[in-house]
């Protein structure tokens, strides 16, 4: 009765559209009244989910992406890519899903891939004489692209939760980011020659090169982050902290877009961003924390077991359920409470650690732009102004490919696993 309390409550605070954040709080304020509990569990949970050193990377990488992005990061990622790829057809398509694999290096997230490059390119697009629903579709699909290709949020959090190497995680979602970016690349060429959409001539080599310049300052980030943390010389979280410092001094004395007078507001807007991430953290640690002692991962795990305990079936079982839970929840909450039970399922059947965190991550990010809770469709639409259901219409084909994506990277570990094989040695 009182499983059943929880998930009713979730759902109900679900439906009347409560952040996920309050949603699994207030039902875990509902179990525990119910279970003749005290509430003090409540910030007791929270404060244990969030006492890590990991993860005190996420605001900083947060704020570093902020400053890179207010010192006009962006637009000099979009004329890169723009001069990289625009000449191919659907031009400023392929320029958004190349921008998304460029900016991935920075933010982390893909929300913030969503608004940062969205509200650039989805109105540019658009006067280009691309449809408003097939450019947010563009949008919303490419951003997933952000949290596979290193630095990454969610696999910060996979890390803290499950002792799995961030570094080695970082590496591992390097190859399948690459293919899930690719493989929208020739989604949005065959959908552009289908339609019609134009293409901007070839600028040449000299204006390549004079754009790739400009953007070596964010492609540099990207290589110290990932340097730094594989070679040992510091964590992720130092490395997070170099990064915020790092592009403190690119956007105020190399780009010199940045201002003393803008730093109040980006500190302030990455600290409320920061907090209510560690917020949900929170929170879904506490949920989790009741589903483990309702024995919740015992039964999902015995029931795929009971199922088959062959490799092959139990892979294609836990993506079935992490992209229908990726429908629904978000992101960091499904991590939290499905990674640690699904992992030992896992690995109960051979499947490598490093392997399935990355095969979690990316079913999960593939559910940021699926309806009904699709939070990167949702973003992209409101952004776009238009309904939802239209830029549903329009992302199926990137969904369709990058669920392709997903089995190839699901069914052949090499693609995950040879980068880190490499540098373990």
């Amino acid at each position: 009765m009182l499983l059943s309390a929880l998930f009713i409550s979730f759902l109900v605070f679900l439906l009347l559209r409560f952040p996920i954040a309050l949603v699994l709080g207030l039902s875990s304020a509902v179990y525990l009244l119910l279970a003749g509990r005290p509430l003090t569990i409540i910030p007791q949970r929270m404060f244990a989910g969030i006492d890590s050193f990991v993860l005190l990377s996420i605001p900083a990488f947060i704020l570093a992406g902020n400053l890179m992005n207010g010192g006009g990061i962006t637009d000099r990622i979009i004329r890169f890519s723009n001069a990289l790829v625009g000449h191919v057809r659907g031009g400023l398509a392929q320029t958004n899903i190349a921008g998304s694999m460029v900016f991935s290096g920075i933010s982390g997230t893909a929300a913030g891939d969503a608004a940062s490059l969205g509200a650039v390119l989805i109105p540019g697009m658009h006067k280009a004489g691309y449809p408003l629903p097939f450019s947010a579709a563009v949008t919303a699909a490419s951003s997933t692209v952000g949290p596979i290709i290193p630095p990454s949020v969610p696999m910060i959090i996979v890390g803290s939760i499950t002792g799995i190497s961030v570094g080695q995680m970082f590496l591992a979602g390097a190859v399948p980011g690459v293919m899930l970016g690719l493989g929208m690349m020739v989604t949005a060429f065959i959908i552009s020659v289908k339609k019609g959409y134009p293409r901007d001539p070839w600028p040449g080599f000299r204006v390549l090169g004079r754009s790739f310049v400009d953007a070596i300052w964010a492609l540099l980030m990207t290589f110290i982050i990932l340097f730094g943390i594989i070679s040992g010389y510091f964590t992720p979280t130092e490395a997070a902290v170099i990064a915020a410092a790092y592009a403190l001094l690119v956007g105020m004395f190399v780009y010199r877009g940045l201002t003393l007078r803008a730093l109040p507001k980006i500190v302030i807007d990455s600290a409320i961003t920061g907090a209510a991430l560690m917020l949900l953290v929170g929170f879904a640690n506490t949920f989790g924390w009741i589903l483990t002692t309702q024995q919740v991962p015992r039964m999902i795990a015995e029931w795929i077991l009971g199922v088959t305990d062959n490799p092959i079936i139990v892979l294609l079982l836990i993506n079935l359920l992490l992209l229908f839970v990726g429908m629904f929840m978000e992101t960091i909450a499904a991590l939290i409470i499905l990674v640690p039970p699904l992992l030992a399922v896992a690995t109960s059947v051979g499947i490598d650690p490093l392997h399935f965190a990355v095969i979690a991550v990316l079913n999960l990010m593939i559910g940021l732009t699926t309806p009904p809770v699709g939070v990167c469709l949702l973003i992209c639409a409101n952004i776009a102004k238009v309904s939802p259901l239209q830029v549903t219409r329009a992302i199926w084909p990137f969904l369709l490919a990058n669920i392709g994506i997903l089995l190839l990277v699901s069914y052949i570990p090499a693609l995950s696993l040879w980068l880190p094989s490499l540098f373990a040695r």
